[in-house]
């Protein structure tokens, strides 16, 4: 039962981890307020359901649109004026988006939990004694098909072609006739839409939004992304999950209070083994 709750969370973990390696991947920069840009699509949804009580399909695309939105102005606010430039600058302005987001967010809505309608109404299914919630599945099911069809996109069309030529020579990328700048907001903007789409499954599963969604989000994102290996797509699938099961065998075993600090253990304990995992990777 442990290994199945595990999974439950280690699923959310893969599809926050795969937003967070397609930024890095490209970029080679990290985006901490990519967790408070879903958190802005999470709460302009819940604006939405508490204001017009919308369907749970309808309220997918405000979260994915209002992330989308907050990824744009991130970039052209963070990243954009930092591409040729120092990537601790862009990190350290994302981290001030992050304080702006939340507290926008939370002057906007003030109260500390609001409900979010769910996304199956019936039980957890059974198999023989142990028990899994379907919206695991579904959460496991789309971290897979998004990394399946962001290898796809990357190395069988045009556009792929466009970011692997930025990735690997942005100089004679540009020379050739690429346009860098669109490419990398495009990049930007399909990495915040996975993130809406990561958001809107997690607060559905767990049918309530908070002000910690944005930190919560970014943490695990990241630990995510670096147990895997940064930059692999694949890997952030694996981080995700391997995660959500040290997590849930840690608390039977030793308590919550030692879940956390068991995770971060696995992430030292993984570059103390093998500093090259630290080392950006492709694929």
């Amino acid at each position: 039962q442990n290994s199945f709750d595990g999974l439950a969370m280690g699923s959310a973990y893969a599809l926050l981890a795969v937003g967070f390696t397609l930024v890095f991947g490209v970029l080679r920069r990290v985006n901490l307020s990519y967790g408070p840009a879903i958190m802005f699509g999470c709460y302009g949804a819940t604006w939405v359901s508490l204001a017009f009580h919308s369907n749970i399909f309808f309220l997918l695309g405000i979260t994915v649109l209002g992330s989308v939105l907050a990824g744009a102005y991130v970039e052209k606010l963070c990243f954009a004026p930092h591409r040729q430039g120092s990537a601790i600058a862009a990190m350290v302005a994302s981290f001030a988006l992050w304080m702006q987001f939340e507290e926008a967010l939370t002057l906007v809505m003030p109260k500390h939990l609001y409900d979010f309608p769910a996304m199956f109404e019936g039980g957890s299914l059974a198999f023989g004694p142990l028990l899994l919630r379907p919206e695991a599945l579904v959460m496991l099911a789309c971290a897979i098909a998004i990394c399946a069809g962001l290898h796809l996109l990357l190395t069988r069309s045009r556009f792929g072609l466009a970011v692997r030529a930025v990735i690997d020579a942005p100089v004679a990328a540009q020379l050739a006739g690429i346009n860098v700048p669109r490419v990398l907001l495009l990049v930007f903007l399909l990495a915040s839409a996975i993130g809406g789409l990561a958001g809107w499954l997690i607060v559905s599963t767990y049918t309530q939004v908070t002000p910690m969604l944005g930190m919560w989000s970014t943490l695990k994102g990241l630990l995510a992304m670096m147990i895997g290996g940064l930059g692999s797509l694949r890997g952030a699938i694996v981080g995700g999950v391997a995660l959500g099961l040290v997590e849930a065998h840690s608390q039977w075993f030793l308590g919550p209070q030692a879940r956390d600090l068991i995770a971060y253990l696995l992430l030292f304990v993984l570059l103390a083994w093998r500093p090259r995992w630290m080392t950006p990777q492709h694929g």
